[in-house]
């Protein structure tokens, strides 16, 4: 080979090791789901819909889904809110603060799950279905779990101890501006998931707070503001496709459409 050769070669050689190099990157990352794949298969029979017609399109679409138990969400939450930055841990959905998977439970440092729509509304406990749904169940803080309980959504109130960002009164519970939107479609997908034709009640958000054993939460005007606001982040994106590929085997349509709230709503 002659001098003038050597370097091609050399070049040759180099680019074949960064190309496998980006390989092993590649296969390593998380691949989010196409939205052209989504609307092409997933959601085609929802498409150039509006109103009731989308909302009972988008009702038979995600109803049907693999349910898990109340004791498997446990062990979900560790994977739908895993910290990118630090696999051992999950992201509070409240404080925001990185903690250890390890340490769930009832103590008041501890992490537990949290139901967004609050269970109470309309008494379906932690039975197998909306009770154990976990695209409204997620890793919270105990004590702030506690502050928030059962109320409805709205802004407001006063700051909560230890969840900087977050705001409460005696019937609402306003989240840290960095999931006010996380909120906002976690309660939309409930509402078009149960519809009341599966044994459990019918979930509806409404214009008001205070809703108590109502299967209703609100206030859907703040909720629709928050949804336009705080638009999904990568979090919330992955964690919708860890739903869809490892565990329940449908979406939150609203995650990847957010502009579909305003279409029902």
């Amino acid at each position: 080979m002659s001098r003038r050769q050597r370097p091609t070669r050399r070049l040759l050689l180099a680019l074949g090791a960064a190309t496998a190099a980006l390989a092993t990157i590649a296969a390593a990352a998380p691949a989010a789901t196409p939205a052209g794949t989504l609307d092409d298969t997933y959601y085609q029979d929802a498409l150039g819909k509006t109103g009731p017609a989308l909302k009972s399109a988008l009702h038979t679409i995600i109803s049907d889904q693999t349910k898990i138990t109340y004791s498997q969400v446990w062990e979900a939450l560790k994977d739908t809110d895993e910290d990118p930055a630090n696999p051992s841990n999950v992201i509070l959905l409240y404080t925001g603060r990185s903690q250890s998977k390890a340490d769930s439970g009832g103590n008041a440092d501890d992490w537990n799950r949290e139901h967004v729509w609050a269970k109470s509304h309309g008494d379906f406990g932690t039975s197998t279905g909306p009770g154990t749904d976990i695209h409204h169940l997620r890793p919270s803080e105990v004590g702030v779990n506690s502050v928030r309980g059962n109320k409805d959504f709205d802004n407001g109130g006063s700051p909560v101890a230890g969840a900087p960002g977050n705001f409460t009164d005696s019937d609402s519970f306003e989240p840290r501006d960095a999931v006010k939107g996380d909120i906002a479609r976690m309660i939309l997908y409930m509402a078009v998931r149960y519809e009341g034709d599966d044994a459990f009640p019918d979930l509806e958000p409404n214009d008001q707070v205070g809703n108590g054993s109502k299967p209703a939460i609100g206030k859907l005007s703040v909720l629709e503001q928050w949804n336009d606001e705080d638009p999904p982040d990568t979090f919330e994106k992955h964690r919708n496709d860890v739903i869809y590929d490892q565990y329940q085997h449908n979406r939150n349509p609203f995650v990847d459409h957010p502009e579909w709230a305003e279409a029902i709503w």
